[in-house]
């Protein structure tokens, strides 16, 4: 073995994945293996699947294939954490041993080709190397506007994001080293790892279909993600609700003045129309910021109490390797 040659870990989150892991396991082997052969990654590389509380036999199978294959490790999370914090999971536990790190879907639909150009450029001196898609061709209409929208209004409210970029991109040891130094709860490391700021480059792909199973990621959740990773990174919501108010302020003088000229010369009894819809919009835009605010709110609550972001409860490792490897319960 050289040892100048980067160990590299690919990190997948899993969840509910026993559709595809066996057929994902086979490609990412054939990936690394001919990474190995033209030496651009060290034998003792990996692949290193995150099981994120699978109710289903996912975990079964990653041990399956630990046995069989001596580039899959694995560690299993004491209960579901969420896509996020499994990944940070992998992460952390990967930059104890690895040079380098690629996280992915285990879907597979993030074209794996790209790999040996991620190494590439990681070689050529880039610490972080993001994954873009270069059409979005294979989404919806629906999800492709909604992307769009979603990173303009990103990018509005200042916030750094890779535009295309989900969460394929390989970290070397020092980025990990410093993304282990952001303790959120509500992780949205989209957002956090550009501003980690060292040396990066982007490669274009192309995004593939689901080869089975279905989507971890919903409309509700994507949804709910996308108001996580505003509110983690950006005070605008609320300074807009201000913006909200004052303008609503100088619409009432005008229309106290409007009500007062209709007292004293017009029908007194005129515009309770208006009265009512004026109620009513008041009212939602009171509860909308009561919301906003509650929002910040809950992400301060779940900050201060510091609770750890994940529990592993079993792990898969490789002790050498062209050695066995070892089982162990924490």
């Amino acid at each position: 073995m050289t040892s100048s040659l980067p160990v590299l870990t690919l990190v997948i989150p899993c969840y509910n994945e026993e559709a595809i892991l066996t057929d994902t396991c086979a490609k990412l082997s054939s990936t690394l293996a001919s990474l190995m052969v033209e030496q651009l990654i060290s034998p003792a590389s990996t692949m290193l699947f995150v099981d994120d509380g699978s109710k289903d036999h996912t975990w079964q199978l990653i041990k399956i294939e630990h046995l069989a294959n001596r580039l899959v490790t694995g560690i299993k999370l004491a209960a579901n954490a969420g896509h996020q914090r499994a990944l940070l999971a992998g992460m952390m536990h990967a930059k104890h041993y690895s040079d380098c790190v690629i996280t992915l879907d285990a879907d597979l639909q993030d074209d794996i080709s790209v790999i040996r150009t991620f190494v590439l450029r990681y070689l050529e001196g880039f610490e972080i190397v993001y994954g873009v898609r270069n059409d979005r061709t294979s989404d919806t209409s629906f999800k492709r506007n909604t992307a769009a929208l979603f990173y303009r209004f990103m990018d509005t409210l200042g916030i750094r994001l890779i535009s295309n970029h989900a969460d394929y991109r390989l970290l070397n040891k020092r980025a990990l080293d410093e993304l282990s130094r952001y303790g959120e709860s509500k992780l949205f490391l989209r957002g956090i790892i550009p501003q980690i700021g060292f040396k990066s480059d982007i490669v274009p792909y192309e995004r593939k279909r689901r080869l089975a199973g279905e989507t971890k990621y919903p409309l509700k959740k994507m949804l709910s993600f996308a108001f996580e990773g505003i509110t983690s990174f950006s005070v605008a919501p609320i300074r807009l609700i201000a913006a909200i108010g004052f303008t609503l302020f100088l619409v009432s003088m005008l229309a106290a003045c409007y009500a007062a000229f209709q007292k004293l010369f017009g029908d007194p009894d005129a515009g309770w129309t208006s009265l009512i819809i004026s109620i009513w919009l008041l009212g939602g835009l009171q509860l909308m910021a009561i919301g906003i605010i509650g929002e910040y709110i809950g992400t301060i609550f779940a900050e201060v109490k510091k609770r750890p972001l994940y529990s592993i409860d079993s792990k898969l490792e490789q002790i050498h390797p062209i050695g066995t490897s070892k089982f162990t319960k924490t």
